[in-house]
């Protein structure tokens, strides 16, 4: 099993965070860029018109957090990407091939067997039609889930990592945290939890 990185802290870490897109899942950046490009778009037309565009950075926004459903950000996010991208499921079509990390899957069981305590989370891109989580057969592993469009909390609100700590029922020190460095993942110095980082380009068969 991983062990904290703080080596100052010797108690036994009994809870394990991860994180979902390019943890639980394969990096989905090229997924991406191959649906773009099926759909008569520019390879990076999904990643730009997320976070680059300022409507599209707002709609994802308010989709992380519960202001709007996937339904409605489906709409609004097609219309910005090109005008003969239907709007039909648009978030579940971007994401159907993203394959599952198996190699993670297995450790969060391995964790569970050997007595940890396992909480999600993710900031949500949404739950209807298209449930990410449920596609990627993740779900049933995890004893506390922390979807950001459910609690109107999102990382790196320092608040949804305490949620998370409180929902584990463990404390601060306690818990492994496994995310993505580069979008932000860390444990704001509120939370003392230990923290473990991995990149999306981990090997995972």
């Amino acid at each position: 099993m991983p062990q904290p990185t703080d080596t100052a802290h010797h108690d036994a870490p009994r809870g394990l965070i991860l994180d979902f897109a390019g943890v639980l899942t394969r990096d989905p950046r090229p997924v991406h860029r191959a649906w773009c490009e099926s759909e008569g778009l520019l390879a990076e037309a999904w990643r730009a018109t997320l976070n680059d565009h300022p409507e599209g950075r707002r709609l994802y926004t308010a989709l992380e957090i519960g202001r709007i459903g996937q339904a409605e950000w489906n709409e609004g996010t097609a219309a910005l990407l090109s005008a003969h991208v239907a709007p039909d499921n648009l978030m579940g079509r971007a994401w159907a091939n993203v394959p599952s990390a198996r190699r993670m899957a297995a450790l969060a069981r391995a964790a569970k067997d050997a007595g940890y305590r396992l909480a999600l989370l993710s900031n949500s891109f949404g739950l209807e039609p298209f449930n990410p989580y449920a596609h990627a057969g993740v779900w049933d592993l995890f004893d506390v889930h922390v979807i950001s469009e459910v609690v109107g909390l999102a990382k790196p609100d320092p608040a949804i990592y305490q949620l998370t700590l409180d929902r584990l029922g463990l404390p601060g020190p306690s818990p492994i945290s496994i995310g993505r460095p580069h979008q932000g993942w860390g444990v704001p110095p509120t939370c003392s939890t230990a923290r473990m980082t991995i990149e999306t380009c981990v090997s995972d068969a």
